[in-house]
């Protein structure tokens, strides 16, 4: 009889137990199988990393980009690739949400560098002196203490509103430049105000995010010793064949330093 009530004890544990990790398991698997939506600017959409997608016209959506590579490894229930090359948080406002739905179990944004004026920093430095282009990159990060937080803000908040359910992860910039080495092109007092500047505005970015109780994906671990200067650079220096993709990672880039720190953090 003792025993008898020992082993249906036993039993009825066993079995609990087990409804509470296929419980579990479920739950992982509901997870697993929700939507996963990709915006943002020529970091997110491929730009630098060649195979280019044909329909996706001049936002340069690439097969070797991070989210078609996440997409590829992890299968969700749908995909949305709606990162554009040149975007800005406006146009990531206008254009680029319409996907998001309280089935979106995930969602990854790289945004903020062409709004700070990217573009603009990079020619007035390759172009012009070490005091315009470090007065420009100053220009720069003053509109990300002025302005940036706001416009970041606005992006996070409709994200939030659209995608309720989602694991928001923010992606920052890498830095661009290994420093301390001998290099052709830009002077070290340029480098190291450009690294400086993306610094700077991963700073901000990363607090946006964690303001909004999104995770920030942070690649400059990675891309360390694989800036531009080093041995084995994922960064596009100056490309004179194709100026767009100057100063963007290549598909190494995409798959070493971009893919990892979302697949981490997602």
């Amino acid at each position: 009889m003792r025993r008898s009530r020992i082993t249906a004890y036993v039993t009825s544990l066993l079995l609990a137990t087990g409804l509470a990790l296929t419980g579990a398991a479920a739950t992982e698997a509901q997870a697993a199988t929700g939507g996963y939506v990709a915006l943002g600017d020529s970091y997110a959409s491929g730009v630098g990393a060649g195979s280019y997608i044909s329909s996706s016209g001049s936002c340069d959506r690439s097969t070797n980009a991070y989210p078609y590579l996440w997409n590829a490894a992890h299968s969700p229930s749908s995909f949305s690739f709606l990162a554009c090359s040149g975007a800005t948080t406006d146009d990531v406002l206008s254009g680029q949400l319409g996907s998001l739905s309280s089935a979106t179990a995930l969602v990854s944004i790289t945004i903020g560098g062409n709004d700070a004026g990217f573009a603009d920093v990079m020619t007035t430095c390759v172009l012009s002196s070490d005091s315009t282009c470090l007065a420009r990159i100053s220009t720069a990060e003053a509109y990300v203490d002025s302005t940036l937080p706001g416009k970041l803000d606005n992006v996070y908040n409709a994200i939030s509103a659209k995608a309720p359910n989602a694991k928001v992860v923010v992606l920052g910039y890498p830095r661009f430049y290994l420093l301390g080495t001998t290099c052709l092109g830009l002077s070290s007092a340029k480098r190291t105000a450009i690294n400086n500047a993306a610094d700077y505005i991963d700073t901000a970015i990363a607090k946006r995010a964690a303001d909004h109780g999104f995770t920030f994906g942070d690649v400059r671990t990675a891309f360390a010793s694989h800036e531009i200067c080093s041995s084995s650079s994922w960064l596009h220096s100056v490309n004179w064949l194709d100026i767009t993709e100057s100063y963007h990672p290549t598909a190494a880039g995409q798959s070493g330093g971009y893919l990892p720190a979302l697949t981490s953090n997602a």
